[in-house]
């Protein structure tokens, strides 16, 4: 494999607290996910490292393997710098854990902020690196879910006094 990371980048017209707010909750996963695969969240919005929620997917939604059906995952903070940078870990009913991680890292630019999504995969278990199917979402897709949050930032999460105008 070539390449084991995707990043992409996109200037978001708001401040880094008003973008960390919607990447901390649960709710905010799902609201900006471009990939139909998220179809709710339990939990609350997590402020470390080892907060964890449980998010209800749908793989379906791929139909890579729609025989997955609906099933859910524990999201775990490996990742947290307020306002800077958050990332996560993923463990579901697989076995043994896949070991990939989503994250963002935020930094204040002209217009708003800068923000990375990355979606890294270098660490995955041997079994998983073995079965080829890395990446599972592909860059446009997290291209996509930054244009999301932009906009779910401007319509106001989580309040219209945290956005930039």
């Amino acid at each position: 494999m070539a390449t084991e990371r995707i990043e992409v980048q996109r200037t978001i017209e708001a401040t880094p607290a008003a973008i960390f707010a919607v990447l901390c909750d649960p709710q905010g996963h799902v609201a900006i996910d471009s990939s139909g695969m998220l179809q709710s969240a339990t939990g609350a919005p997590v402020s470390k490292i080892g907060d964890s929620f449980v998010v209800h997917m749908d793989r379906e939604s791929l139909n890579d393997y729609p025989e997955l059906g609906r099933y859910d995952v524990t999201v775990t903070i490996s990742a947290f710098e307020p306002d800077r940078e958050i990332a996560w870990k993923i463990a579901g009913q697989i076995r043994p854990p896949i070991g990939h991680v989503y994250g963002y890292r935020l930094a204040p630019a002209d217009g708003g902020t800068l923000v990375t999504s990355y979606y890294d995969w270098s660490d995955i278990h041997p079994q998983w690196r073995a079965a080829g199917i890395f990446p599972v979402i592909s860059e446009g897709a997290l291209r996509a879910t930054l244009g999301i949050l932009a906009r779910t930032v401007a319509r106001g999460w989580p309040s219209p006094a945290a956005a930039v105008s």
